[in-house]
């Protein structure tokens, strides 16, 4: 008897426990949306309560409001947001500085480091331009079309075209050179 009563008693307590799983929205599912400063400290605030895994479909959603709400300032709020992320300890000093020169400074993220450019970058120039050329779609989201700057964005552009000439003329003469 007691041990059907136990049972009577449980069956009700799953069935709330189940209904309560299954109706009850997503934590960290955010609506990114309304002022740019405000849906960062949104974020930062989900970032900071277990959600640091959204950190990636988070930061896209920032980019798409910004894109819609193009301002000159959206470069120094996404800088103090990724500062503020990396402070948290989300993501890493270096992880926010990739991000925001991928996005949002005409240097290239994609082709750094001190290295012999004849044995390490010639050997997959064309996988080099590919991603600076990847690199340079995001540009365009970050500094043309979220922060209206078309001359820092057209910098960049000439930039690869000025770096695609003198790879290819590089590697030209590592190979006449037999440096390779």
């Amino acid at each position: 008897m007691l041990r059907h009563a136990k049972l009577l008693l449980a069956a009700p307590l799953l069935a709330l426990a189940a209904a309560c799983t299954t109706t009850s929205p997503d934590y960290c599912a955010v609506d990114v949306r309304g002022e740019i400063e405000t849906a960062m400290r949104t974020v930062e605030t989900k970032l900071g309560s277990g959600c640091e895994y959204h950190f990636d479909g988070y930061f896209q959603s920032l980019l798409t409001l910004a894109e819609a709400n193009p301002d000159k300032n959206n470069r120094r709020y996404f800088s103090d947001h990724l500062m503020r992320v990396q402070e948290m300890g989300v993501i890493s000093r270096r992880q926010a500085e990739g991000l925001y020169n991928r996005y949002f400074n005409v240097k290239f993220v994609s082709l750094q480091g001190d290295y012999n450019t004849c044995s390490q970058t010639c050997p997959i120039r064309k996988q080099v331009m590919s991603d600076m050329q990847a690199e340079l779609h995001d540009k365009e989201l970050g500094l043309l079309r979220a922060s209206n700057d078309a001359a820092s964005f057209y910098r960049a552009d000439h930039l690869l075209k000025e770096t695609d000439l003198v790879l290819e003329a590089t590697c030209r003469a590592c190979v006449a050179g037999g440096t390779r």
